[in-house]
């Protein structure tokens, strides 16, 4: 699990202003981070079908952020998919 630390970090660098912690921005590093998180841990366990469908979940909410981003800020989008590795 994501520690409250790394989470902060996060938030602190995708953020647009000191109290922002919901914008689209923001939400699709952290659900990255936890996929990143997750697919680690499937790795070690192959047979975790529940973290897997769990993870499924999580790639289906950020696929719906980025693109509601790419239809309303197409140059935040491009910046973002470089930045987070999402896409090649």
């Amino acid at each position: 699990m994501l520690t409250k630390k790394q989470k902060q970090e996060t938030v602190a660098k995708y953020q647009k202003a000191a109290n922002d912690t919901g914008s689209s921005a923001v939400q699709i590093a952290l659900l990255t981070d936890r996929i990143k998180y997750i697919t680690a841990h499937l790795k070690a366990n192959k047979k975790d079908f529940a973290g897997e469908r769990g993870m499924l979940k999580l790639v289906g909410q950020r696929r719906r952020l980025l693109r509601y981003v790419k239809n309303n800020e197409p140059e935040k989008y491009k910046k973002l998919i470089q930045q987070l590795e999402v896409r090649k």
